[in-house]
């Protein structure tokens, strides 16, 4: 089943969601401080019977978060304005811990827009608690220059499935889903550093929601209250209070139970057929066929504009200055999505993958190509193959061909996911000294370059960070361009219309440029 993905401006804000299956609209609400990445295996499971149709919430994963201090109410809101601009006017709609809050208080104010609500979980805190989530639930989160906070941040969501609440380190407070999962820990890290700070805003409004349940005689929906062994909500089953009479509240055994219990309670709303889902045209996702991928290229920018932007190895679309451009992010790289698991891909393949996305976004349209850094050759061979109008290169700091293979291995860290977190902190340790040396991995007097403080602040490095932790096939696209025959790409693409380096790099005489050419901006 595909899983398509989407952006939509709601007023001055953009929205991210995810799209499978067809019939009747099912709204999935995720919990925080997650984002609807959680719900891709859900949603395989139930897109026979329903459109799925999974947002980021305000502040969380591709979402832009709400303006001010917002509460609950805000979030809910939030959510009936999202619904106003994909042309949904009922749907039914599921959530979880979080999700299902925001979904209540969006039921309880605006029942009309709803058929019915199955959520896992509902919190209702006793003041006691309220109290201690003021107090250390929620510390600030921002990026430090060494890069401390990755630590901190590991081991905080690591531990929060050791104790509930996860700094209250005692045997009392123990859970039953403790792990040390590296690749499951490493989910969440990651959904956390895309939220930064504003993770407190949409955290901190459900944790100071007040129990929303609407009166008895209220006009309501059908809803659904359920929570599994192990979640801590479920003792909070006891604390719901009086319900409306087409509501109803029951623990389960395991995930799988409140998977069907939902399903079953769902399938019983009416079933209304799916409008047209809108959605934006200045960025998206683009469906890409080729030899050992199957996926989407996430673009941005202007599908008419003159010139594609290709990345760097370990780098993305939203570091380039686009402006008028038109940006993708490759295969294994920013939010697009990855080669085939089972698949290396040749320089052949990596140039496909970039040709066929340009001609799906493009059209009959043959714009020039300009690629950052080693992406330089690959713009060539793209140029060649798209029948492009020409090609180029910024920032491009080659090695001398001699050094390919040292790049090859040291220039991108290895980001397996490791039980300590650690390969966070050796991308950190990248991007900052990317900033004072060329190349970074040999810091010395001879390579130091010049900087501006601004690029190597720490909100500045998390952009950076961010987007090389990201690129899951960084390392081998960099390997692949190493090896490549610069001299037989550049001779058989197209005019060379633009190749930039800083002032500094026209001064190294060990980093590389083609022959006979006029350097510039």
């Amino acid at each position: 089943m595909t899983i398509t993905r989407h952006f939509i401006r709601v007023g001055k804000r953009r929205v991210h969601y995810r799209k499978a299956g067809a019939g009747p609209t099912l709204l999935m609400v995720h919990q925080s401080p997650r984002s609807s990445a959680e719900y891709e295996p859900l949603m395989r499971k139930w897109a026979p019977h329903f459109t799925c149709i999974a947002p980021d919430t305000p502040g969380f994963g591709q979402s832009d978060p709400l303006p001010g201090d917002p509460d609950i109410e805000a979030f809910s809101t939030a959510l009936i304005e999202l619904m106003d601009a994909l042309g949904i006017e009922r749907t039914a709609a599921y959530g979880f811990h979080s999700g299902g809050i925001i979904l209540v208080g969006a039921v309880k104010r605006h029942p009309d827009r709803f058929t019915a609500l199955a959520t896992g979980g509902y919190a209702v805190w006793t003041p006691e608690e309220r109290a201690i989530f003021d107090k250390d639930y929620l510390p600030p989160f921002r990026p430090s220059a060494y890069g401390e906070h990755l630590t901190w941040l590991w081991n905080r969501i690591l531990e929060q499935t050791w104790f509930f609440p996860w700094f209250d380190v005692r045997d009392g407070a123990r859970i039953s889903v403790a792990h040390d999962d590296p690749a499951r820990v490493d989910a969440v890290v990651r959904e956390m550093l895309d939220s930064g700070d504003a993770y407190r805003a949409g955290y901190g409004a459900v944790l100071r929601a007040p129990r929303d349940i609407p009166p008895a005689d209220a006009p309501t929906v059908p809803v659904l209250i359920a929570a599994y062994d192990g979640d801590p909500l479920q003792a909070h089953i006891a604390r719901l209070g009086p319900l409306p009479p087409s509501w109803r509240a029951e623990a389960v055994a395991t995930p799988a139970d409140l998977e069907e219990a939902s399903l079953t309670h769902l399938l019983a709303a009416p079933a209304l057929p799916c409008p047209p889902i809108a959605e934006s045209g200045d960025g998206g996702f683009l469906p890409v066929t080729g030899n050992g991928f199957d996926g989407l290229i996430h673009w941005q920018g202007n599908r008419n504009a003159d010139t594609v932007l290709i990345h760097a190895p370990g780098r993305s679309a939203e570091l380039l200055r686009i402006e008028d451009a038109l940006a993708i992010d490759l295969p294994g790289h920013g939010l697009s999505d990855d080669w085939r698991q089972d698949f290396t891909p040749g320089l052949d393949d990596w140039c496909a993958i970039v040709t066929a996305a340009i001609a799906g976004l493009c059209g009959a349209h043959a714009p020039a190509i300009i690629g950052e850094g080693h992406c330089a050759l690959l713009a060539a061979a793209v140029a060649r193959q798209a029948g492009a109008s020409g090609w180029g290169a910024v920032d491009a700091h080659l090695p001398l061909p001699g050094q390919d293979r040292h790049w090859a291995e040291r220039a991108i860290p290895d980001l397996t996911p490791d039980r300590h977190g650690s390969h966070l902190n050796a991308a950190w340790g990248a991007v900052r000294a990317g900033h004072f040396f060329w190349p970074w991995f040999e810091a010395k007097a001879a390579n130091a370059i010049p900087f501006t403080p601004s690029a190597a602040a720490p909100e500045a490095l998390a952009r950076e960070h961010r987007s090389l932790i990201r690129a899951r096939a960084g390392r081998a696209l960099l390997g692949t361009l190493a090896a490549a025959d610069r001299d037989a790409l550049i001779a058989a693409a197209p005019p060379l219309t633009r190749w930039h380096r800083a002032e500094w790099a026209r001064k190294r005489s060990d980093i590389w440029s083609p022959k006979n050419i006029q350097e510039g901006e």
